[in-house]
């Protein structure tokens, strides 16, 4: 825990003096959002509370991978050897997958706020909502940055990282989406348990098969 903890906030502080890597994001989702508002405002009436809900989830789908990409990418290689002589490879994954899920939690919820203010927020179960947001964040983290760790070893890592994830991220993606239209419905919670489980079961999975393959990843 005390390696993770130290590695955690190494995270943070490479973030804090660079700045523009979440700035970046943050501009990213609110242009984008932006331009969602611009092409929809003269055709209100047709932005169903479906589209609303699946043109968000794309928003936070490109948003993730755009954010998570460069996980290990932006590691030096003298640095990854640096890292291999003082921690567990268990250490290296999860400090990077719970950094990872911070950043998330920050951009969709953020998101969202802005998403809804500027584009109405026609959710009947906000409780409900939220909650979808945080399971695909953390799934999408989990996912994701294991995926950036395997990308990493080939040449053409951001390919890789598109070809790699599309299969895993898909059936979560389409998960959330019904999650989320539930909960924009406005439907009792015991209605999507269902959901709630497998999402739960998904992110369990993801982080168990990290960091248990990670380590053979990290050796070669």
């Amino acid at each position: 825990m005390k390696e993770i903890r130290t590695l955690i906030w190494k995270e943070m502080t490479l973030e804090w003096r660079q700045k523009y890597a979440i700035s970046g994001m943050l501009l990213y989702v609110v242009s984008t959002v932006f331009v969602c508002y611009l092409s929809f405002s003269l055709k209100r009436n047709q932005l169903t509370p479906i589209v609303w809900n699946t043109l968000f989830w794309i928003i936070i789908l490109f948003t993730s991978v755009n954010a998570i990409a460069k996980s290990f990418s932006q590691e030096r290689y003298g640095r990854l050897i640096y890292y291999y002589s003082l921690c567990s490879p268990q250490s290296i994954i999860l400090s990077k997958i719970i950094y990872n899920c911070l950043i998330m939690l920050l951009l969709s919820m953020t998101g969202f706020g802005f998403y809804a203010f500027i584009m109405g927020n026609p959710v009947g179960d906000l409780g409900q909502y939220l909650l979808s947001i945080i399971l695909a964040a953390i799934g999408f983290a989990s996912v994701l940055t294991l995926v950036a760790g395997i990308a990493t070893k080939a040449e053409n890592s951001a390919t890789l990282m598109a070809v790699l994830s599309f299969p895993i991220i898909l059936p979560m993606l389409l998960m959330t989406i019904k999650l989320a239209k539930n909960a924009l419905d406005g439907l009792d919670w015991s209605v999507s348990m269902d959901e709630v489980q497998t999402l739960l079961a998904i992110d369990a999975i993801v982080i168990t098969l990290s960091y248990l393959l990670f380590p053979y990843l990290w050796k070669s």
